[in-house]
């Protein structure tokens, strides 16, 4: 009987998984234990073995595509076998779909009748436009027109304040200012009635009573249903924030001599063809300038000794999408809820590394040994806090968990991002362990060979940017660690020594704690133990 192979759990805290590589194609005979394929989780790629032996008769992921977990795999059974009914599990769904429940059907009643009632030709409905990609409501700041007054295309009907300005918004009809939806300072969301225009005397009192947002175009998509009575429903469209001229509204340029109010096409029909605005007479209200004013401009009326052309600049936006990755994702939603659920607070120190300096060289020294400064630190840390156990510790929402043990997590750069592989029993191995270790650690990262767990259980971190030169920085805690250092490059300047100033070399560490568990005398205490081993390395080795 065939088998549905599921995407799997591969991490705790896997969400969903890429199809890095298929290693069977359909057709081809499985034996349990055999790697079907790849997967990219968002902690590293793993391999997946088969539980099942049969012939592998479906593929449900490609490679490069990304699923939820417990989604299709694929499928496996016996040669030849009919699995077609697997395959339709889905049809319930789309029965569903096709078929709305009687809440749908009667909110699509009403939104058919709202919008196929017979209406006064020539009505537009103008709703809350959207102003900004990040606006979902607007206020009414200033109605520039009252009900009643003439609207001309390209008028200012009112000022809207969004969140993030307040913009003029303009008029793309022309006729009688009918209805006012929002009075000033009232507040709604988009699409919600603004106004409504048309011929002078038309009654809309039944417009504005049944008018709700959106019914007008989601019941003109349907081809089956009757043409509705020519009623025009304006609102602006969606506005990216780098779009450098938008339809709906107008800025005002400062000149010399005040502002210069121009609706946003007639701006944009002016740089087009060089125009300079404040040449030119506004015909809109209160001498705004609009279209037809740029389109009747004469060169030749401008004065001789103003400037007609003005600089535009001649550069293009442009921007790349990249897709973030599963370890991205990861990265985004376990760091957001580090530093939004763990109060944070950080505690900055300087050592003298003279004596580091002069042990790594000698240590080096010695046959088949090559030691890093990271080494040194990772192993200072790892006696540190076995004297510190109450930095070595987990929260939980009754209790708090003080480690014995101390896996040491060192913070590697990767392609897509960052991994913690972790040094385990740090303080009982000695330098030349550690380093093996990290060093091996740092090639697998990279080629994304890391096991799961190799990255987990760690107890306290380790991020070093020393190597590129940065000096000092703050790291966001690694839960479920209590804390992280943060190490900085070695850094050769003057430094006092018995009254004297004399050349020196010192290294800055930033710890972040939590404070939830790590008091701030407990964290400063840790790094006084950290400085003394340190300082003096050889006690290392004691």
């Amino acid at each position: 009987m065939a088998e549905v192979i599921n995407m799997p759990r591969l991490s705790d805290t896997m969400e969903e998984g890429t199809v890095a590589t298929w290693l069977k194609k359909v057709g081809d005979k499985i034996e349990e234990g055999d790697i079907l394929a790849e997967i990219e989780t968002d902690k590293a790629t793993m391999e997946f073995e088969s539980f099942n032996e049969g012939t592998l008769l479906h593929i449900g992921i490609q490679e490069g595509e990304s699923a939820k977990v417990d989604s299709l795999l694929a499928i496996i059974g016996e040669e030849g076998e009919d699995i077609s009914a697997l395959l339709s599990g889905g049809a319930e769904t789309v029965t569903a779909e096709e078929t709305p429940d009687a809440s749908e059907e009667e909110s699509s009643e009403e939104s058919s009748s709202a919008s196929s009632q017979e209406l006064p030709e020539d009505v537009t409905v103008v709703t809350m436009p959207r102003l900004s990609d990040t606006m979902e409501e607007g206020t009414v700041a200033t109605w520039l027109k009252k009900v009643g007054d003439a609207v001309e295309e390209g008028d200012i009907l009112a000022e809207i304040e969004t969140d993030k300005a307040t913009m003029e918004f303009e008029s793309f009809q022309s006729g009688t200012l009918l209805h006012i939806g929002l009075n000033e300072g009232e507040s709604a969301k988009v699409d919600a009635l603004l106004a409504i225009i048309g011929p002078e005397g038309t009654d809309v009192s039944d417009v504005a009573k049944n008018f709700k947002a959106g019914s007008a175009s989601s019941a003109s998509a349907k081809d089956e249903s009757p043409a509705p009575a020519p009623t025009k429903v304006a609102a602006a469209p969606e506005v990216k924030e780098e779009t450098p001229v938008v339809a709906n509204l107008s800025v005002s340029t400062p000149t010399a001599n005040g502002r210069v109010f121009a609706s946003p096409l007639a701006k944009k029909m002016a740089q087009d063809k060089g125009i300079d605005l404040t040449q030119v007479q506004g015909s809109g209200e209160n001498g705004r300038i609009v279209k037809r004013d740029i389109e009747n401009f004469k060169p030749a009326a401008a004065s001789s000794s103003a400037p007609v052309a003005k600089f535009v600049p001649s550069g293009q936006e442009d921007f790349d999408e990249v897709p973030n990755s599963n370890m991205r994702k990861a990265i985004a939603k376990n760091l957001a809820k580090s530093k939004f659920t763990a109060p944070h607070y950080y505690l900055n120190v300087e050592f003298d590394m003279e004596n580091a300096i002069a042990f790594r060289a000698q240590y080096n020294s010695l046959p088949d040994t090559k030691i890093s400064y990271n080494d040194m630190i990772v192993k200072a840390c790892a006696l540190a806090l076995r004297q510190h156990p109450q930095v070595n510790s987990q929260w939980f929402d009754d209790r708090m968990q003080l480690n014995n043990h101390v896996h040491i997590g060192v913070a590697v750069a990767v392609p897509d991002g960052l991994v913690v592989p972790v040094v385990r029993f740090a303080n009982e191995q000695s330098l030349t362990q550690i380093g093996a270790a990290v060093k091996d650690y740092a090639i697998r990262a990279k080629n994304k060979k890391l096991t799961l767990d190799e990255m987990e259980g760690s107890t306290f971190t380790i991020s070093n940017l020393g190597m590129f030169g940065i000096e000092s920085f703050t790291s966001i805690i690694n839960q479920p660690n209590s804390a992280i250092l943060s190490v900085g490059a070695i850094i050769e300047k003057p430094v006092v020594k018995n009254g004297q100033v004399v050349p020196g070399h010192t290294m800055k560490l930033t710890m972040a704690c939590d404070h939830r568990t790590v008091d701030g005398a407990t964290g400063a205490e840790f790094l006084q133990t950290l400085k003394g081993y340190i300082e003096n390395p050889v006690t290392m080795l004691v």
